[in-house]
């Protein structure tokens, strides 16, 4: 049972009118059959539940497929924003489908406060060590998280983690790309299936500047004001004193009248910057890698 609802064609984002379209709907069914094989062959897994799309498609399907058998694993702590935690669990409770809470302390190791390039490696490392520790206590014996077959072609020092400690990625072997999972998450009728990504609150601040809570709560702060503005895909990023805020070049015109700078600048010092600047490349996931080496780049996963 595939899980899909109505016609995939009418949901993939593309020109149907172009005879590949349909090509590409078959082609996306078939890896989702793919994934609930690969599932129901595991016969139960623990899933690194963020509430993104990938996380939560991975989880949802493990859940329609396993049943009882799954269980969604949520980790708590400052770098996960309160509205992300919020909705992470109203989704998992909308499918009434078992979740965990745990607690993870990344901020107290100094290889990831120090903030250098390999600073989601050993978050990454610390979530996998609770979950292992979880599924020793509950009986699980697989860990699987939702890396996407297009994450491979991206620098994710979280990956190195998650072979080190063999955990599983299910939509990525299944040849999902973030394009055919967000189409199958709103075939699937779930309402999270355009939701702009969302990493951790640490991504936001300047490689070598140390996070902190202190840190971590002046972007998360940063970053409501941004919504209660009425912006929908953006980034706070965290330059010390400075924010440089990057706003979808759609939603870039409205950005660009002095009323509305106005608003972002006085939002953003109230908060405690000193300086505000809006970024004319506009929105870009994983900007802040553009300073790193071509050679630390190049290792991708590493």
């Amino acid at each position: 049972m595939s899980g899909i609802i109505g016609p995939m064609t009418a949901l993939l984002p593309t020109d149907l009118s172009q005879p590949e379209s349909t090509a590409t709907a078959v082609e996306a069914h078939a890896k989702l059959n793919a994934l609930e094989a690969r599932l129901q062959q595991l016969g139960s897994l623990m899933v690194a539940y963020s509430g993104g799309v990938d996380s939560a498609f991975l989880a949802a399907t493990a859940h329609r497929v396993l049943g009882s058998r799954m269980l969604a694993v949520l980790a708590d702590s400052p770098s996960l924003a309160r509205r992300d935690m919020e909705q992470a669990t109203a989704f998992a409770h909308s499918l009434e489908m078992p979740l965990r809470v745990i607690l993870t302390e990344e901020l107290d190791r100094p290889e990831y406060q120090r903030n250098d390039a390999s600073r989601c490696f050993h978050c990454k490392t610390e979530l996998f060590i609770g979950m292992e520790a979880l599924g020793r206590e509950l009986g699980f014996h697989n860990i699987a998280y939702g890396m996407n077959a297009d994450d491979t072609k991206d620098f994710r020092p979280g990956q190195r983690a998650a072979q080190e400690h063999e955990v599983l990625a299910p939509l990525a072997d299944a040849g999902l790309s973030k394009l055919e999972v967000r189409a199958l998450s709103k075939a699937a009728g779930y309402p999270l299936w355009d939701r702009p990504a969302a990493p951790c609150l640490s991504s936001r601040v300047e490689y070598g500047r140390t996070v902190t809570r202190e840190v971590l709560e002046q972007v998360e702060r940063a970053e409501e004001s941004m919504r209660q503005l009425g912006f929908r895909e953006f980034r706070v990023r965290h330059h010390g004193e400075l924010a440089r805020v990057e706003i979808a070049r759609i939603e870039m015109p409205r950005a660009l009248t002095m009323e509305t700078m106005d608003a972002i600048t006085a939002a953003l010092k109230q908060i405690g910057f000193k300086y505000v600047t809006l970024d004319c490349g506009g929105f870009r996931s994983g900007s802040m890698n553009a300073i790193l080496p071509a050679d630390v780049l190049l290792r991708r996963g590493a």
